[in-house]
């Protein structure tokens, strides 16, 4: 595909995202439709249909985005201080910038069945397969520079943060409300569980951080493509 043919795709799709984005805010997800969409980006309904073949993959892609634009944070942020790679630093800017974006908290509070359909959706499967071999490689990487804690399995180590991310992430509407908690006291909650549990006991050496600096951002950069590839199809290659 040619170059600019790629970027008036990809520009016809994010504002076709911004419009799905502000009726999702505006309605909830139940309530958006295509012809809504359509109308509010000034198109046809066939365009949207050019780029998403149904509005669960619309609404998809309008999560995918904002994921996208969350790992590139993350990228930058271990470019600038190799550090942020740690698990505790990582998943407590991941959790901040997720819970600042109205997206992302709109659509984490589906029912359980709006979330299983976007899990299992078709569109998908590349992120499905690549999420796993990123997650891995971010742990090994971790792993082989002394960044984890010792004779840990990277599989429970996976599972386990996992776990207590998405508790964080989902069990606000499950708990009475607390003022005193703000958006950074409960990031700061999580990092202090990541790091008591998963990471040494005794801060690592920069240059540890800074060896694993390369891979880490490279299996946050794969993944961080997926999601695109999810948001814009073709036109993200």
């Amino acid at each position: 595909m040619a170059r600019t043919q790629r970027t008036d795709l990809t520009q016809r799709a994010d504002a076709l995202l911004d419009a799905a984005a502000e009726l999702l805010l505006a309605t909830g997800s139940r309530r958006i439709r295509i012809e809504e969409v359509a109308a509010r980006a000034g198109v046809g309904k066939g365009t949207v249909y050019l780029h998403w073949g149904s509005r669960d993959h619309l609404l998809l892609a309008v999560g995918a985005r904002e994921a996208a634009a969350m790992l590139d944070l993350v990228v930058a942020a271990v470019r600038e201080d190799p550090a942020e790679a740690a698990p505790h630093r990582y998943l407590r800017r991941h959790f901040l910038e997720a819970m600042r974006r109205p997206v992302l908290t709109t659509i984490f509070s589906a029912d359980v069945s709006e979330l299983d359909a976007f899990a299992r959706h078709p569109a998908r499967a590349g992120l499905r397969a690549s999420k796993p071999i990123g997650s891995r490689a971010y742990l090994s990487a971790l792993a082989d520079h002394g960044l984890l804690r010792a004779h840990t399995d990277l599989a429970d180590v996976e599972y386990g943060i996992q776990a207590v991310a998405y508790g964080f992430f989902t069990s606000d509407p499950l708990q009475a409300t607390d003022p005193s908690r703000s958006l950074e006291h409960r990031a700061d909650r999580l990092a202090d569980v990541i790091r008591r549990s998963f990471e040494p006991s005794e801060t690592p050496a920069p240059d540890r951080y800074a060896a694993a600096a390369p891979h880490v951002i490279e299996a946050f950069t794969g993944v961080a493509g997926e999601y695109r590839r999810v948001a814009y199809g073709t036109a993200a290659d």
